[in-house]
């Protein structure tokens, strides 16, 4: 099992000088001559996050021995993707808080959040052809398609309490853990990795991913606003049934499955106290952090096939960051 680590980011972080780099890039592409773009734009990126994409791709560009500017580029590349799907997440979630602020449709209104949410899609599109590598190009592509796809897969699921717990899984597989495996792959894509390699660094995602969204949504009835930036049983507004409340329901009585599925159905955030309650009860909470748990350690094993570097260590370490945290 993955220890805990002792302290709660990654301090001293050895790509800080790097990441510096990312942001300025991010600065500069942000610019539009449209001032409601660069407002909009300015204000969800400038939120900050914890930017794991973007240190994805110059991790595994650095464990590949590449140095050029490129993974500074593809860094911004997919945090704008990111930001992108995170103003089209909240117009369809009707989110009013993210990162501890106002979200940005909120403030600025639906019809503009997914417009500027198509400008940085958009823009992102023109980064990665700058890169001027088809590798690049299909990795990227078949991410954005994917990501999309995993947005109707939930926006279906809502309001289900039948969804099964592989169908769940599925979405976090598409909407979530597709750019994670995409922003690893594309570091071993710049540092020329071969094929096995290339796929050793995507199973990192993959799995870093899926343990980083399950562990989201156990936040969502474990946390609090303040640490997570965030309403607290946004989820269940939502009606999303996510691992905790399912596992929940597979534990509970005919009375409270009946309570859960009524909560799902009808986003019925007022029994939430209820539902913290069920879910901490029924070992729902335990069972989400030990399926966490797995993936993180499916990363770390994929990580057997790098060369010992700086870089490998600070993905093992994100192996248990990504597990052991509480936003």
């Amino acid at each position: 099992m993955l220890a805990a680590s002792t302290t709660p980011n990654l301090a001293p972080d050895p790509i800080e000088a790097e990441m510096r780099e990312v942001d300025a890039v991010i600065r500069r592409r942000l610019s539009s001559s449209v001032p409601l773009i660069d407002q909009i734009a300015h204000y969800i990126v400038g939120a900050g996050g914890k930017r794991i994409r973007p240190r994805l791709v110059l991790l595994f560009a650095e464990a590949f021995g590449f140095e050029g500017p490129e993974r500074h580029e593809l860094a911004a590349t997919v945090e704008f993707i990111h930001t992108a799907t995170l103003l089209h997440d909240d117009v369809v979630d009707e989110s009013s808080l993210r990162r501890g602020r106002a979200t940005a449709n909120a403030l600025f209104g639906n019809a503009a959040s997914v417009l500027v949410g198509d400008f940085l899609y958009s823009r992102a599109f023109q980064m990665m052809v700058s890169v001027n590598r088809m590798r690049v190009l299909d990795v990227l592509a078949d991410a954005t398609n994917v990501i999309a796809e995993g947005e109707v897969l939930q926006l279906m699921n809502m309001h289900n309490p039948d969804l099964t717990v592989e169908d769940y899984l599925r979405v976090i597989r598409f909407k979530t853990a597709k750019l994670f495996e995409a922003s690893a792959r594309l570091g071993a894509v710049l540092g020329q990795a071969d094929n096995a390699l290339e796929e050793a660094s995507a199973e990192y995602g993959r799995s870093l991913g899926t343990a980083f969204q399950l562990v989201d949504d156990l936040l969502d009835y474990e946390g609090n606003a303040e640490q997570l930036g965030k309403n607290i049983g946004d989820d269940l507004r939502e009606g999303k049934a996510t691992l905790p409340l399912l596992l929940a329901m597979s534990e509970s009585g005919p009375d409270d499955r009946e309570m859960l599925r009524q909560a799902i159905e009808q986003g019925e955030v007022a029994r939430l106290p209820e539902v913290i309650s069920l879910v901490r009860r029924t070992g729902a909470l335990a069972a989400t952090r030990a399926a966490a748990q797995r993936q993180a350690e499916q990363a770390h094993s994929a990580l057997a096939a790098l060369p010992a570097s700086r870089a490998r260590e600070a993905l093992l370490d994100l192996c248990v960051r990504s597990v052991h945290r509480s936003s």
